[in-house]
Formats: C-alpha cells, sequence, structure tokens
C-alpha cells in the first residue's frame, strides 16, 4: 500500500524543484543578452510555472490550479513567444546583443541581493499564505517579481523590458497559484487574455519603432516625436 507521507514528501520535493528552476529561469533573464534567448527563458520560467500550479491542484485536488497550469502552457510557454517572434521584425529578434543599463555582473549582484530581500518581505506574509507549499512559492514568486521590476529598469529596449514585465506577472502568479488556489476560471482567463493582447500590441509597437528609428531602444521614441 503506498505511503501517503512519502507521496506528500514528493510533491513537495517537485514543487521545490520547480520553483528553484523558476528562479534560475528569473536570473537568466537578468544575465542573457539575446533577444532569442530572452523569449526562451520566459517560455521555460511559463513551463515551471505551469509545473508547480500542476503539483500544487494534484496536492489540494483543484481544478482550478490545473486550470492555471493549462492555460499557463498553452498562452505563455507557446502563444506569446510565438507572436513575440511573428509581430517583431526578423532584424529586431536576431540582432545584437540587448543594450542595457548596468554590465551583467553588477545586474546578477543587484537580483540576487533582490532575491534575498524577497525572502525577508514574504515572512510576514505567510500568515496569509495557508500550507506548507507557499513557503516555496510566496517567496520565489516576490522575488520573481522584483527581478522582474529590476529587468524593466535597466534594459534599454523594448522587448527585452515586455519580457520583463510579462516575468513580474509570472512570479505573481507563481506566489498567487498558492495564496489562492481557488481563483475563478474566468479570472484566470481573463488575465490570460489580457497578456496575450498585450503581448500582441507591444510586438507589433516594437516592429512600428525599429522600421521608423532603426532602435529598439525605448530612448528613441523621442526621435519619432521631433520628427
Amino acid at each position: 500500500m503506498p505511503d501517503p507521507h512519502l507521496s506528500v514528501t514528493l510533491v513537495s520535493e517537485l514543487n521545490l524543484l520547480a520553483a528553484g528552476f523558476f528562479l534560475l529561469a528569473t536570473f537568466g533573464l537578468v544575465a542573457t543578452r539575446q533577444v532569442l534567448d530572452c523569449i526562451a527563458l520566459f517560455a521555460g520560467q511559463s513551463v515551471l510555472l505551469a509545473a508547480s500550479a500542476a503539483i500544487l491542484g494534484h496536492e489540494t485536488a483543484s481544478p482550478h490550479l490545473y486550470a492555471v497550469a493549462a492555460i499557463t502552457l498553452v498562452a505563455k510557454a507557446f502563444l506569446i513567444p510565438a507572436l513575440l517572434r511573428r509581430t517583431v521584425s526578423e532584424a529586431v529578434v536576431a540582432r545584437r546583443e540587448i543594450s542595457q543599463v548596468l554590465n551583467v555582473p553588477t545586474s546578477l549582484l543587484i537580483a540576487l541581493g533582490l532575491a534575498i530581500l524577497a525572502y525577508f518581505l514574504a515572512g510576514p506574509l505567510q500568515a496569509a499564505a495557508p500550507g506548507g507549499q507557499t513557503g516555496v512559492n510566496l517567496p520565489i514568486g516576490l522575488a520573481a517579481l522584483l527581478i522582474g521590476a529590476f529587468t524593466v529598469t535597466v534594459r534599454r529596449e523594448a522587448l527585452p523590458q515586455v519580457l520583463g514585465l510579462l516575468s513580474m506577472e509570472n512570479g505573481a502568479f507563481f506566489a498567487g497559484v498558492a495564496i489562492a488556489p481557488d481563483l475563478p476560471l474566468f479570472a484566470e482567463l481573463a488575465a490570460a487574455f489580457d497578456v496575450l493582447i498585450i503581448a500582441l500590441v507591444m510586438g507589433l509597437l516594437t516592429r512600428k519603432l525599429h522600421e521608423h528609428v532603426g532602435s529598439t531602444a525605448v530612448a528613441d521614441l523621442t526621435d519619432l516625436k521631433e520628427g
């Protein structure tokens, strides 16, 4: 007869593994300097978010978490990366390294500091999180939220900034699947649809910016105004 304690331990370890790789993918978004790699890392981060939701759904027998996993996998791991690749011009996707304010080592050190800060900030929030799994999901989701915001501030170009915003949303969901596992399906579908629309619009805007200015640096928007 299967040992229930062993099953719970295995689920906990699988979720911990998914959380660890989720955080590594978030650090990867800070470290990488190629647009295609950024898109691939976001897709991988989304797969790990879906995996954590499915694992927690198995533990809590929550159909809502299974729905979150399925929606995340379809919308964020496949549709959004495909949309960004199709709407953004090939010259933007495949060209030189991404321009950013700080170099990679400095950015990673700051990201590490933000991850440590997230663990301290998550402490007072643990009381609002039912169950032991939130001890993993809450601080790592908050760390991804902070690191994603940092990515937005240090990247100079539109598409990497969009990916930083999407990473922030992934971090919020990574914490949210543990705090509110019974989120209504309508809210999950609405959130996924909104993110798809944002990705489509920002991809098209990035293409137009590159066509008119020859760059995707946000600072170059002043050239459009002066023109």
